[in-house]
């Protein structure tokens, strides 16, 4: 073989390093690209989210048109996920429900959160699912929920005047049945205990008394 031809072959060797290593110098930089969308996506969605916290124990429906569709009671103090509002209700996500509450009942917090992982978020509803359901952690639930002066009444089972719907729970309990009408946006709600009917306005306990047999 000739100095000519080996001279040839030699520089074309060269070239093709040069390209191969200018390949992979283009890959490498496209995945970083990548990994910077990637992160840059993943911080804007956890900015996105807006949460609000609960002025009062508020029921969650599952219609903002038909206040008959209670799908739960959202304890004071809440902090909710905020997908969306209108001039009257927010559009939230509380413990994986998703519904609606009325605007006057929670404050926009200022600081967008964070959203917690499955097994962030998990920890603390089944340690209150194992005080609720352990008697002697009792009163330790409703004192670190509510105080201790509040924690002692209910303890004791005692209802009073003011009292919201949230609270009457932890008392009494659910009760056996729940009569419930609606004007406009305002809700009423006769509960039926055993031997004792309690009256409340927008959530709230204003009156009761002994069955009538």
């Amino acid at each position: 073989m000739t100095v000519a031809a080996v001279t040839s072959l030699n520089g074309q060797a060269v070239r093709e390093k040069m390209l191969e290593s200018l390949e992979q110098g283009q890959g490498r930089q496209q995945e970083t690209i990548q990994q910077q969308d990637i992160a840059q996506q993943h911080n804007a969605a956890q900015q996105d989210i807006t949460t609000a916290t609960l002025k009062s124990a508020a029921r969650l429906f599952g219609e903002k048109n038909d206040l008959t569709t209670v799908i739960m009671i959202i304890p004071l103090g809440s902090q909710v996920k905020v997908l969306g509002s209108d001039s009257t209700y927010y559009h939230v996500e509380f413990e994986e429900n998703q519904g609606y509450i009325l605007k006057r009942q929670a404050t926009i917090d200022n600081t967008p959160a964070v959203e917690k992982t499955v097994s962030e978020t998990e920890t603390p509803v089944r340690e209150t699912q194992r005080v609720q359901q352990t008697p002697v952690n009792r009163f330790t639930y409703l004192e670190n929920k509510y105080g201790t002066n509040v924690a002692v009444k209910l303890n004791s089972g005692k209802i009073w005047k003011g009292m919201s719907a949230a609270m009457v729970m932890d008392s009494w309990g659910s009760p056996q049945k729940i009569n419930r009408t609606v004007n406009g946006n305002t809700m009423k709600e006769e509960w039926i205990y055993k031997k004792t009917w309690l009256y409340f306005q927008e959530n709230t306990l204003v009156e009761w008394g002994p069955l009538r047999k």
